[in-house]
């Protein structure tokens, strides 16, 4: 059965639930997911949360994002995402997130490229604190319903202007939700990667659905690969080794256990370098060792990252664990300006689905929940005042 309401959101990780938090509460919201509430790669962030920490950091951040984006980013966007980081934190706060602290003070740390320690953290689960707290304030909103397992498969168009989605649900029924606006949040590419530390579910279908149409995009060969994830042989996503874990002190060894690389350069410079490794050693991975990070800190900040390669039976406290580069993040997707709008009227598209220039050609770590939380809340004041 068809169904009608004011803004439809289609994916449920950060960037759609901040949305909807930030649209008034006398809107009707309906936000679909293709999986379960909380299988969105939001969800997975390890290392944190960028941050301005005071206006003498201006410079060096703005630079830090900029090298490792090779210049390819949108300087307006880049400074907007900086001038509303701290209006972010505040609102994440608010809504209860929890940050790592020490005497009232937040701690900061730090990730290949900085320049400074500017990364909140929860321990090694920031993702997971942010979006759980985030789902608890959106399913206490009574103008948001919220359904899971339907896949959006395309959106409904009127003399260039977007007036909701089709959507299939678990029975493989389809059907339309009408909406004054749209708001694209699926998320990256992954599911499309035989080696990825996305969700399988996700593969780019906002993305698919806007070419279709016609719709503007913008780099989409602009692919980050995570140059560490722990090496398996089995199939499915691959865990994630937080860049959080080389900004504390870890390093990386190749098979005669020598440093082959400065391991807090860009991602993307870093993979590089253990791909050339791993083909002059000949080998499948490198080696991450965390021997000159204190114990107590590796139990304190990553504990996560321990409990799981302590399952895959490896100590990090005690040995090295194989390392291996795997598709993480997607730099392009559906263009969209400073307020989150696309190429068509009524069509909003954020978080990694969007392409809005901060990234470049490469992201810098722990600017993705940030860039989708500054311009989802840009997108949804849009709305609220277009329909003033």
């Amino acid at each position: 059965m068809n169904r009608k309401t004011d803004v439809v959101i289609a994916g449920t990780g950060a960037a759609g639930l901040f949305a909807a938090l930030n649209l008034p509460q006398e809107k009707e919201i309906i936000m679909i997911t293709k999986s379960d509430l909380r299988s969105s790669d939001s969800y997975l962030a390890q290392g944190g949360i960028c941050v301005l920490r005071d206006e003498e950091d201006y410079d060096s951040y703005f630079e830090d994002t900029m090298r490792a984006g090779h210049y390819e980013n949108r300087r307006e966007s880049v400074d907007i995402m900086l001038k509303n980081s701290r209006e972010i934190i505040d609102d994440l706060v608010g809504c209860g997130v929890e940050f790592s602290s020490e005497n009232g003070e937040f701690l900061y740390t730090r990730e290949g490229a900085h320049s400074r320690p500017r990364i909140l953290y929860h321990e090694d689960i920031t993702g997971q604190e942010i979006t759980e707290k985030l789902i608890a304030q959106v399913e206490r909103r009574s103008n948001v319903r919220i359904y899971e397992y339907m896949t959006m498969t395309d959106i409904l168009m009127e003399q260039g202007e977007c007036t909701g989605i089709v959507v299939r649900d678990r029975k493989g029924d389809s059907f339309c939700i009408y909406a004054k606006d749209t708001i694209l949040a699926t998320g990256g590419i992954g599911g499309k990667y035989q080696h990825s530390t996305n969700f399988p579910h996700l593969t780019g279908d906002s993305v698919e659905i806007a070419e279709r149409h016609g719709i503007r995009l913008e780099n989409l060969d602009y692919v980050q690969i995570h140059p560490t994830t722990l090496y398996s042989e089995k199939a499915g996503r691959r865990f994630l080794i937080s860049e959080s874990v080389r900004g504390e002190g870890a390093v990386l060894y190749d098979k005669h256990g020598k440093r082959f690389t400065d391991e807090l350069k860009p991602r993307d410079v870093v993979t590089r370098a253990i791909r050339e490794q791993m083909k002059k050693d000949g080998t499948d991975y490198v080696w991450l060792s965390m021997e000159y990070i204190d114990r107590e800190k590796i139990l304190s900040h990553f504990p996560n990252i321990y409990q799981h390669c302590l399952e895959e039976g490896y100590d990090v406290t005690k040995e090295w664990i194989p390392v291996v580069p795997a598709q993480h993040y997607f730099m392009g997707g559906v263009w969209a300006d400073s307020d989150g709008r696309t190429s068509a009227g009524h069509l909003y598209a954020v978080g990694e689905t969007s392409c809005n220039g901060v990234h470049g050609a490469n992201r810098l770590a722990s600017n993705s929940l940030l860039e989708a939380l500054v311009f989802s809340k840009r997108a949804a004041k849009h709305i609220s005042r277009d329909t003033l």
